[in-house]
């Protein structure tokens, strides 16, 4: 074959199969291959990098009446789905990432991440010839995801949860229109004090993240901070004594003693009653006996009468300091290490919100001992009434007799 007309035909072809689809560049090069005759194909082939049975398909189809058509393949045409090669493929996929062992007993992903790569590898080993792409649709088109773990489960509702609700906010009505202070309660979690990472971002130069230590071992020096949160709901206001050794009933009922001394005798001058709400659980817990000693002596040094309503086990979540006070200390001191206590100071004191929440917080250097046990005698002489409705969850103390 001549070489100009190769390169009559390069320079022909070339330019245009940039726009052409498969089926117009098989036409257009059996269009050219055609006239030449015997070798033709083979030079058209050469030219425009076009393999020759698609050229040869092409000579076949110009011989056609019914040339001009939409389709660039024919009916069927293409690599064969690999759902259509493998009907059982879904299926299979299926049992494989089932979270039960439901129809396949011995699932080999029963106890190891539903990774892309680990459900692809488990395909091979089933004699699939599939890719980490074709294994990403299939999930898709079944309607899975990327899904973490979600906190939603609280186990059994107790059948007077919602009554415990309903009473408690209707107690706080009663004291609020007396004019007596109602509070909510309940203990932080506990921060490492040091250069530790901190949850959350805040906007720093670019490329200057702050940099902390590379472990969360807790400084045996440093110690932790354990903030006792104390919010007034009616006046959107908040205290936080920060301990420094153990959370213990006695540093719970110290912090609102704390409040009480600092805070609640200036907006609440003259009162003679409390309302506390806290959990069932923790140094607040219904069932802790040294939470009832210590308010008992709370009660007998300042003449006072504190009713307590607990929430439900199993519902912390709802305690109005949670969402009212704790969330806007954690959203303020995100991303920032807690260097020092003072650190932890400033930060929960200059938490602040639009509807106009204030933060007091305050540094307990006391030593609280654990282990403390109360007898059966020393609880029966505690004055403690409790209420017809669920005595357990609300009772009162008052000063003793």
């Amino acid at each position: 074959m001549d070489r100009d007309i190769l390169a009559i035909i390069s320079e022909k072809s070339i330019p245009l199969f940039k726009v052409f689809d498969e089926r117009q560049k098989r036409l257009r090069a059996a269009t050219e291959a055609r006239p030449l005759g015997r070798g033709g194909i083979t030079a058209v082939s050469n030219a425009a990098g076009l393999c020759r049975a698609a050229i040869r398909r092409g000579l076949k189809e110009l011989k056609e009446e019914n040339l001009i058509q939409n389709r660039i393949r024919k009916t069927g045409g293409g690599k064969k789905n690999i759902t259509e090669k493998n009907p059982n493929l879904e299926q299979d996929l299926e049992q494989l990432i089932c979270p039960t062992t439901r129809g396949h007993p011995m699932n080999p992903l029963r106890w190891t991440t539903k990774s892309l790569r680990n459900i692809t590898a488990e395909f091979k080993r089933m004699g699939y010839a599939i890719g980490v792409t074709t294994v990403r649709k299939l999930l898709k088109k079944k309607g899975y995801s990327l899904q973490a773990n979600r906190k939603t489960r609280e186990g059994e509702d107790h059948p007077d949860r919602d009554a415990q609700f309903c009473y408690i906010n209707d107690k706080a009505k009663e004291f609020i229109a007396e004019g007596a202070p109602v509070i909510s309660v309940d203990t932080k979690k506990k921060e490492n004090i040091g250069n530790y990472s901190n949850k959350g971002q805040e906007y720093q130069p670019k490329g200057q993240p702050i940099e902390t230590n590379r472990h969360d071992f807790p400084d045996k020096e440093m110690g932790k901070a354990i903030p006792y949160g104390i919010f007034d709901r009616e006046n959107n206001a908040g205290f936080a004594n920060v301990g420094i050794t153990s959370d213990t009933a006695e540093f719970a009922v110290n912090s609102i003693e704390r409040w009480w001394n600092e805070v609640g005798t200036v907006r609440f001058p003259g009162a003679k009653k409390l309302m506390i709400m806290a959990d069932c659980g923790g140094s607040n817990g219904n069932r802790t006996r040294l939470w009832k000693k210590q308010l008992q002596e709370f009660c007998n040094k300042y003449k006072m009468e504190v009713t307590v309503c607990h929430y439900p086990p199993g519902t912390s979540k709802w305690n109005k300091i949670e969402h009212k006070l704790f969330s806007f200390i954690s959203k303020n001191w995100r991303g920032r290490p807690l260097l020092d206590m003072a650190t932890v100071v400033n930060l929960i004191g200059n938490t602040k919100t639009q509807s106009g929440l204030e933060v007091r917080c305050v540094v307990d250097e006391g030593s609280y001992a654990t282990g403390i046990k109360i007898s059966d005698k020393e609880l029966a002489s505690f004055n403690i009434t409790q209420h017809t409705f669920h005595g357990e969850w609300n009772y009162t103390v008052k000063q003793s007799k």
